[in-house]
């Protein structure tokens, strides 16, 4: 049992002024993204490292299939305490307030995580270029922002892992042209629109040692549904390189974007 450390957080909480950022926001391409180095304080990066649970702890929740390998935590009473606290902090009004100057709207974080949490990748881990679900299964409002944060000191970008942001294709139906690539680098955040078509993903398999493993935080912020917005209750995923023409794959990704037939896919 810890304290709550005022310092860590108080010092992390002076240092975040989206506002002098809005124009790179609306400016920055293939969707709206900021990319921001040394996001936390280190000290608190660092023992949130720490505490990361390794690949090998049975509280994970494993994804793997064809489209997708990675292992997701987002149970509160397993995560480590400052993990617990920083989570807290991301969900906090406070936070929060100070990200809604990026949409311009009212935002809610999502305290259930649905989808957040803590993410891990080994070595032969992906992730197939997809969109994110855009109605909450649950809750009913729209996901708009994503705030991940990378999380392995030692990560070696020549391992591959990097976050693709993908341009959508002439049909405006898939992705199309690989925009950009942001390396996963120790205590980077980004944080991205959902919702302007965005595609994204580590397409290729991870090359990083065994005892290493690419470990991310993301929390996810909503909004009142928009007119325009499509009712996806599921991650939409797309083929990549020769899955492009399999029957068996297109299959998969429709199970995958049901809610209903979704966790069948999930695998072991």
């Amino acid at each position: 049992m810890i304290s709550r450390d005022e310092n860590i957080l108080s010092s992390f909480n002076s240092q975040l002024d989206f506002a002098i950022r809005v124009k790179e926001w609306r400016d920055s391409k293939p969707f709206s993204h900021l990319v921001i180095p040394n996001f936390l304080p280190l000290d608190l990066a660092n023992r949130v490292a720490e505490e990361f649970p390794t690949h090998e702890s049975s509280n994970w929740k494993a994804y793997k299939n064809p489209l997708e390998e990675k292992k997701l935590l987002n149970d509160w009473e397993k995560f480590g305490p400052y993990t617990y606290q920083l989570i807290q902090y991301l969900c906090s009004s406070d936070f929060v307030g100070k990200i809604e100057v990026l949409t311009g709207g009212k935002l809610w974080p999502d305290f259930g995580l649905n989808g957040g949490g803590l993410h891990t990748h080994r070595s032969g881990s992906k992730l197939n270029v997809h969109l994110d679900y855009s109605i909450h299964p649950k809750l009913g409002l729209e996901r708009r922002l994503n705030l991940l944060i990378y999380l392995t000191p030692t990560w070696n970008p020549n391992w591959g892992g990097a976050l693709e942001l993908w341009e959508p294709n002439e049909n405006n139906d898939g992705p199309g042209r690989l925009a950009k690539s942001i390396d996963a680098i120790f205590n980077t955040a980004v944080i991205f629109d959902t919702s302007q078509n965005s595609w994204h993903g580590l397409p290729e398999p991870i090359n990083c040692p065994k005892s290493i493993c690419r470990n991310s935080l993301a929390t996810y912020y909503l909004c009142e549904p928009r007119a325009n917005v499509e009712p996806r209750g599921r991650a939409l995923y797309a083929p990549y390189g020769e899955q492009a023409n399999d029957p068996g794959i297109r299959e998969l990704i429709r199970k995958r974007s049901d809610v209903n037939q979704s966790r069948s896919t999930y695998g072991d």
